[in-house]
């Protein structure tokens, strides 16, 4: 079986039990930002179900200008009044060499990115930076509460920042 024809089977299965139609605007008003990473199970690990948090993933769990686009209409248009912003132990973006990688894409490419990647040292620093970007950030209208986590990968616990 093709990986296309795996999926569609476990999507009929999931069907079965999907709650069927839900709000566009999360239940917890929350918005949740986090690392694109496969071992997230990002809803079952912090106790919620689908319909309660907006998910926004990338790399690195990177408050990008992208991300605050996102927050903006989470905020503005769906209501959302909280943000956390999840890292996690062991990212592909610790230690990342944003300006090799560009310089790769560009060589084999034959066009430079006109985004960046950067890497980390310390995930904890990297969160607290991404919620500071937020704090800061004057088209979000809900900047009081905005909290940093890091998830261990090992464990499965969360860590809270501030």
């Amino acid at each position: 079986m093709t990986v296309p024809a795996e999926l569609i089977a476990a999507n009929a299965r999931y069907a079965e039990s999907y709650p069927g139609t839900l709000a566009a605007a999360p239940a917890r008003q929350l918005a949740v930002v986090t690392c694109m990473d496969a071992r997230l199970e990002l809803l079952p690990a912090l106790g919620m179900r689908i319909g309660e948090a907006h998910l926004i993933r990338n790399a690195g769990a990177l408050v990008t200008s992208d991300v605050l686009r996102s927050l903006a209409i989470s905020q503005r248009e769906l209501g959302t009044r909280e943000v956390l912003v999840m890292g996690h132990t062991e990212c592909g973006l610790t230690g990342f060499d944003d300006a090799a990688f560009r310089a790769e894409l560009a060589e084999q490419s034959g066009q430079q990115p006109d985004w960046d990647a950067p890497g980390f040292t310390d995930v904890s620093a990297s969160v607290a930076a991404s919620v500071r970007r937020i704090r800061e950030c004057p088209w979000l209208p809900a900047r009081d509460s905005v909290h940093g986590l890091v998830f261990d990968v090992r464990t499965g616990k969360v860590a809270v920042l501030d």
